[in-house]
Parts: structure tokens; C-alpha cells; sequence
């Protein structure tokens, strides 16, 4: 069974995003959508069958309209942050 999260922290405000709408594609499909909440998290109840998926944040920054990650799915639990500000993000496989 593999699981999915995400995490959208505002680096420049040095708080949690809240209300990023979030999809998580398949092959063009999608899967799954929702928002982050008062946290800046959101978990997939959807389980993830292997291969290559996309999460795709709609973070309407003054530079990125939205950031699309693309990743590939194994075994366990996936958690995917993102660090955003206005000109640059970062992502990586978080715990």
C-alpha cells in the first residue's frame, strides 16, 4: 500500500500555506484533488498504485502560477513539501 502527503510552507512568511489547491495526476488523469488546511497539509485517502504520478500546486506566486512534481510512487507512505516563495521553491522526498 503507498500513501501521499504534502506540506506547503511560505518561506518568505515563515508560515504555513493554506488553501493551495493541490492534484495529483496519472498518466494525464486526474487522480485526486484537494486543498492544503490551516496547517499546510494535505493527505490523499486515494492509495497509489506504482509508477510515475505528478502533484500539481496551484500557488499563483508573482513569478510561478504553478508548480508541477513529478515523482515516482513505491511502497509506504510518500510525503512531498514543498518551500515556496515569490521566485524559487524546493521539494523533496520528506519523512
Amino acid at each position: 500500500m503507498t500513501t501521499l502527503s504534502t506540506h506547503v510552507l511560505d518561506a518568505e512568511a515563515g508560515r504555513p500555506r493554506v488553501g493551495v489547491p493541490v492534484r495529483l495526476e496519472r498518466d494525464g488523469e486526474v487522480l485526486a484533488a484537494g486543498r492544503t488546511d490551516e496547517d499546510g497539509r494535505l493527505r490523499f485517502a486515494e492509495e497509489l498504485s506504482p509508477g510515475v504520478h505528478r502533484l500539481v500546486f496551484e500557488v499563483d506566486t508573482p513569478f510561478y502560477p504553478e508548480i508541477t512534481v513529478t515523482f515516482r510512487a513505491a511502497a509506504g507512505h510518500l510525503h512531498v513539501p514543498v518551500l515556496l516563495s515569490p521566485f524559487a521553491y524546493t521539494t523533496y522526498r520528506g519523512s
